[in-house]
């Protein structure tokens, strides 16, 4: 079926798509096979991952949280544009097929605390998971994983911080969902991969083979 057109989400051109390539060009950067970031050759790590590696086997994220797409995810993400979650979970899926990723036997989302889920109204994490897995032919669960206590927003933590202020936070309430399975985990932005990790150690904790992170962007 043909795209009907429509207007580019950022520049408003008319086009075929939500984005044009002016405004969202593909982006081929060298990564961090740990963390994420970039590096200068493929299959790297960086010093820190080498140094103290995080707790999952491997950690994709299709793209810089910069412009233009530190925009939409601020729109997706607190303005209630839900709609934006297919072009976002298009370049995800994207990354992960230029990567060569392996099926996992389970996507999850990282979850959002019930007071915070019930004032924004959807998980975003979730929102980008199902559609990753769905366009993976893999199966994705939001209820496996929960966050049964708000704390303090990350915004603004350093890392020390951040892992403080998460610790204990993840909790699996299908241990059965995970054990002996190859789990991948999705957020939408990777800062200093704290919150993932503490998610990650969760899930490993109650048996999973392995966790490997999905993340939309990566803070440079």
């Amino acid at each position: 079926m043909t795209a009907l057109p429509g207007q580019c989400e950022l520049c408003r051109r008319w086009q075929r798509g939500r984005l044009c390539s002016d405004c969202a060009p593909a982006q081929t950067a060298l990564r961090c096979e740990g963390c994420g970031l970039r590096v200068a050759g493929s299959g790297l790590r960086c010093g820190h991952c080498l140094a103290a590696p995080l707790p999952f086997r491997r950690c994709i994220c299709a793209v810089d949280y910069a412009d233009p797409w530190d925009r939409l995810i601020m729109a997706f993400k607190y303005h209630g544009q839900v709609e934006l979650a297919g072009v976002l979970a298009d370049r995800l899926h994207a990354a992960l097929l230029a990567q060569g990723v392996e099926r996992p036997d389970r996507v999850l989302p990282v979850p959002l605390a019930s007071e915070r889920l019930a004032g924004r109204g959807y998980n975003q994490a979730w929102e980008l998971a199902r559609r990753v897995a769905t366009r993976l032919d893999c199966p994705a669960d939001a209820q496996v994983l929960d966050r049964p206590l708000a704390r303090s927003p990350q915004a603004g933590l350093g890392r020390a911080e951040r892992r403080r202020n998460l610790q204990g936070a993840f909790r699996v309430a299908r241990p059965d969902a995970v054990a002996g399975r190859r789990i991948a985990l999705v957020d939408d932005v990777l800062t200093t991969g704290a919150t993932l990790a503490e998610a990650a150690q969760a899930l490993l904790a109650a048996g999973a083979a392995e966790v490997q992170v999905w993340a939309l962007a990566r803070t440079p």
